[in-house]
């Protein structure tokens, strides 16, 4: 065994669990996940089968990471953020064929305590504020909040806000490592 797992945890036989990952207390993981090298789980998480997490990955406490959610590398989830997975749940009509995929892309934050509504995706670099819920797909590097999400700005790869307009064409850096952005077109791209 390549990782560390507290005694309290649940882990199902058949999931892969790469190098130098940490599974804190009373974590559960389904026999069919997959987990990348090098990420940390928090205490009282849920990794629902089927379920798709790349390295360096770190969920907060109380997080559940339903089937159908991807993380790629580099995806901070905080304390007692939501994914959910099916679009109208109803408790007598079972929807399990109905699942909506979510990708949360590399490098993506997602605050505490907000939702993200599956079927979507969230860009790279994305940054989700805390208590958001997110109900449409985020382009890369967009700041956004609020109920439903709105985007209020753009991120750098450090996670510092840049002084970019929200559309339009301009150029910005980030204030603490000097890395410099692009917006053009509604989109930002990192140029070194």
């Amino acid at each position: 065994m390549d990782y560390v797992a507290h005694p309290s945890a649940i882990i199902d036989a058949g999931a892969k669990i790469g190098e130098g990952s940490r599974i804190w207390h009373w974590v559960h993981i389904c026999a069919t996940a997959v987990i990348g090298e090098r990420c940390s789980l928090g205490q009282n998480v849920f990794i629902g089968e089927h379920v798709r997490i790349a390295n360096n990955v770190k969920i907060q406490n109380n997080v559940s990471v339903y089937e159908g959610v991807e993380l790629e590398d580099g995806v901070f989830c905080g304390p007692s953020m939501v994914f959910t997975n099916v679009y109208n749940p109803r408790s007598a009509i079972i929807r399990k064929d109905e699942y909506r995929q979510t990708l949360i892309k590399k490098g993506a934050t997602l605050g505490a305590n907000c939702t993200i509504i599956c079927g979507i995706e969230v860009g790279q670099y994305a940054f989700i504020g805390a208590g958001t819920v997110v109900n449409k797909s985020v382009p890369d590097y967009a700041l956004m909040v609020g109920v439903p999400a709105k985007q209020i700005g753009w991120m750098s790869e450090y996670g510092e806000q840049l002084a970019l307009p929200i559309l339009g064409k301009a150029q910005a850096q980030c204030p603490h490592d000097g890395s410099t952005y692009i917006l053009d077109d509604g989109q930002v791209k990192r140029l070194d």
